[in-house]
């Protein structure tokens, strides 16, 4: 809005007097203020948007130069909206819509729970913000904004203004602020630590304090000396107990820290009455055991967390931070950042390399163990796809960069591991849920022991409410199934198999029956050509090429079969372009070219087929594959291909029916084709020709009659099917969209994992029911002893610790779990 201004008029956020005529103005503090500029005016709307509108009261001068205009703090926030910026973290996920943007945050000072739902309710009331994910594990978020309603730097500053610090996602950042965590922890540690010692060395005398003869002034001034040594503890080491506690009681969700909290105050502000009574017990020495002995679990319980997460998190540190790019002779060393796509970039033997891409130079083997779990290196050749993070063994490889950043299949992955880890298992809701359940019903039944304390020996409320508060904190409880289920994951993503989504392991551990797509599944799905059947004048070349060129754009894996049929060279000049395309699921494919219509499948595509067509079956091999290439007025040709079954399929299958699990196949290929195939894997179960909404139907038909069904597919096709099933594994060699429907993805080409994805999770649902079983029994059996004051809170303390320690170690069995 325009306001005229006066002649001693002065901006009320650079100073400069404000020309005579016209001046702009901005509401600061509930005021108009006045402003010099359009450069003004919108520093100052940013500053008040961003809540930071605090700079005008604690700077101590005006600016003297333009750079001063803006609070440090807003210009740091405000370089993340820059694109050269976000071009390392910054992922735009729709490609039809480039102001959807999703990128990795690592969130500081979150300590529970309640500290992740706080966030993610607040920044999802935010206009603009789509999606927000948290992982507590790892304490990252990923956050998916329309750049359009809001900005990147306006996100970063709603988190500030809950009390919580968030910059973009980087592996080595992560791992610096995990160290810093942990050394804070360890301080805390130490501080209870020796205050404990210190306090329970004067409890000693102040226990035998009678029979010894002590005398009641002595007495006293122990008492006191007790009170000033525990206030360390109370205060700084025990500070992140009060912290939760509060930002639970604030957010509506009481925590396991709420009862903690109540207890030591409770023990405090009563053993600081006796010593100002002089007489009555004091419990100085067991709050200072308490404190000592719950950090000492929660240490070792966040680093057995980050024990869990620490594959998913070596995958993110493969990426190298220099890349050497090859421009014209020349040969520089430049960060990755500044890559683009389509760069050429070296990587020679022994080094990392630095983005995806396709090689355009060179013969080597790659290391992508990491990666995929593939124990074996990989032969890498001209147009063989290469992955950030793997690494090259004997040779130079020259490489087109493909995907850089947040496009990277390691960015891919681990997006999946967040998206995984955001969503909560069921047993994992149901364990938060009875917590929650439990620490209303214990404030309860505190209260009524109290009561009846009252009416007993009100000498020894303090004691008893301190002992139960603190004897039946469903620490073990709360952690019962996360600990199993991080475990669970950090144990199979070592092995290659990639959980993505939260029910997956749950539901695997309840599958009866396995659905398997045949081509790229069972088989290697890279089918080789091996016969070319004419009819009509057509050369057997000219039919392949108008195959080739058919199928250039096309994923699915017999598509290869024709295109490695010719060299790159061959391609960029027999290859034509192909017009109206469209895709018929189940069957094939149509194109136009050079004005005539081309079709190339499966025979049901095929109008024109008739007995005279048909194939001698003798003239192919067992399993072979019939696709039949056609125009608007004749058959053309009939091309024989042959898939083979990869080395571990017999083996899977073999494995899984002896855990007594149903085996099917489901395929859209021939009836010959399939019926060898099944024949060699003993499945007695399949059904050929099918188009995924037959598949789909099959799948629905088994699920109707109880079964509870995994699916494993690789192909375009398959993306219904995977996304109909109770939990889908998708093959990671397979379409993207077959992965993003997939609950699990096998990243590496050995199929017993699938076993040992099914033996992993039977096992993580044993560990779960046992945490469970001893947390509720734990409770159960101690809460009455302590009601009844057959147990002091010392004893409360040391059992409440080694109660969740026991969750914890049992979980940690996961780690190594072997597949028989």
């Amino acid at each position: 809005m325009v306001i005229e201004a006066t002649s001693n008029t002065q901006c009320y956020h650079c100073g400069l007097p404000i020309p005579a005529g016209v001046s702009f103005k901005v509401s600061i503090f509930n005021q108009q203020r006045a402003m010099c500029c359009h450069g003004c005016e919108a520093v100052a709307e940013s500053i008040v948007a961003n809540g930071l509108q605090d700079y005008y009261n604690y700077r101590t001068e005006l600016p003297k130069t333009a750079e001063e205009l803006v609070p440090d703090e807003l210009r740091q926030l405000a370089l993340y909206d820059h694109p050269e910026v976000q071009k390392s973290f910054v992922l735009n996920s729709a490609e039809q819509n480039r102001d959807i943007k999703e990128a990795a945050l690592i969130l500081e000072g979150i300590t529970c729970a309640a500290c992740i739902w706080l966030n993610e309710r607040h920044l999802k009331q935010l206009k603009g913000v789509r999606e927000v994910t948290f992982n507590y594990a790892s304490q990252r978020a990923r956050i998916t904004w329309d750049e359009r309603e809001i900005k990147l730097s306006q996100i970063l500053a709603e988190i500030r203004k809950l009390g919580y610090h968030a910059h973009p996602f980087s592996a080595q950042q992560q791992d610096a602020l995990r160290q810093k965590q942990r050394k804070a922890d360890f301080r805390r540690l130490a501080v209870a630590g020796l205050t404990a010692g210190q306090v329970m060395m004067i409890a000693v005398a102040l226990y035998a304090g009678k029979a010894q003869g002590l005398e009641p002034a002595t007495a006293a001034i122990l008492r006191w000396f007790s009170l000033v040594l525990s206030i360390p503890a109370m205060t700084y080491a025990a500070w992140p107990f009060y912290k939760s506690a509060w930002q639970g009681l604030t957010s509506g969700r009481l925590g396991m820290d709420v009862p903690i909290t109540l207890g030591l105050f409770t023990g405090f502000l009563g053993s600081i009455w006796a010593t100002l009574q002089g007489h009555g017990s004091v419990y100085f020495d067991t709050l200072t055991m308490l404190i000592f002995f719950l950090l000492a679990t929660r240490y070792l319980e966040r680093n057995a967390r980050e024990k869990s997460i620490e594959a998913a998190e070596n995958l993110l540190r493969l990426a190298p931070a220099m890349a050497t790019r090859i421009e014209g002779d020349l040969q520089n060393i430049v960060p990755v950042v500044d890559l683009k796509i389509g760069d050429l970039i070296l990587a020679r033997p022994g080094e990392t390399i630095a983005a995806d891409g396709i090689v355009a130079e060179g013969e080597s083997s790659a290391d992508e163990s990491l990666l995929t779990g593939e124990s074996r290196p990989l032969a890498k050749f001209p147009g063989s796809i290469v992955y950030t993070g793997s690494i090259n063994y004997q040779n130079p490889l020259v490489i087109k960069v493909t995907g850089i950043g947040e496009n990277t299949m390691l960015a891919g992955i681990s997006r999946l591991l967040d998206r995984a880890q955001s969503q909560k298992p069921l047993m994992a809701q149901t364990a938060e849920k009875v917590a929650a359940y439990f620490t209303y019903a214990l404030l309860v039944v505190v209260a009524i022991v109290a009561l009846v304390w009252w009416h007993l020996d009100p000498s020894r409320i303090v004691e008893i409410v301190l002992t139960v508060l603190v004897v039946s904190c469903p620490c073990a409880l709360s952690l019962a199934a996360p600990a199993a289920f991080a475990a669970a994951g950090s144990h199979l993503i070592k092995h290659g198999v990639l959980l993505t989504r939260g029910h997956a392991l749950e539901t695997l551990a309840k599958v009866t029956h396995f659905v398997f797509d045949k081509t790229g599944t069972l088989t290697i799905g890279r089918p080789v050509l091996v016969q070319t059947i004419t009819f009509g004048d057509a050369s057997q070349e000219h039919c392949l090429e108008i195959a080739a060129s058919l199928e250039q754009a096309s994923e699915h894996p017999i598509a290869h079969s024709f295109l490695d049929h010719f060299s790159q060279a061959e391609k960029n000049q027999r290859l034509v372009t192909v017009t109206d395309r469209s895709n018929i699921a189940g069957q094939g494919l149509l194109g136009t070219i050079d004005g005539k219509r081309y079709a190339i499948g499966n025979v049901r595509l095929h109008s024109q087929l008739t007995a005279v067509h048909q194939l001698d079956v003798m003239t192919y091999p067992p399993g072979a594959t019939v696709i039949w290439l056609s125009d608007q007025e004749q058959v053309l040709a009939a091309f024989v291909i042959a898939d083979t079954l990869r080395p571990q399929a017999a083996d899977l299958v073999k494995g899984l029916k002896d855990k007594a699990l149903n085996v099917t196949m489901l395929s859209g290929d021939a009836t010959e084709a399939v019926a060898h195939h099944a024949a060699t894997l003993k499945i007695n179960q399949w059904q050929a020709g099918m188009s995924p909404e037959q598949k789909l139907l099959a799948l629905q038909t088994l699920q109707a009659n109880g079964e509870i069904v995994a699916m494993v597919g690789d192909g375009i096709n398959d993306a219904p099917v995977l996304a109909g099933a109770q939990v889908s594994i998708a093959m990671g060699s397979g379409t993207q969209m077959a992965q993003a429907a997939a609950d699990v993805v096998l990243l590496t080409e050995n199929l017993h994992e699938i076993e040992h994805a099914v033996v992993t999770s039977r096992f993580a649902m044993r560990i779960i029911r046992q945490n469970f079983i001893w947390a509720i029994t734990y409770n159960l059996v101690a809460l009455p002893f302590a009601a009844a004051g057959y147990l002091s809170p010392w004893m409360a303390a040391i059992g409440m610790s080694v109660s969740s320690l026991i969750v914890v170690l049992n979980a940690l069995r996961l780690v190594n779990v072997e597949t028989a």
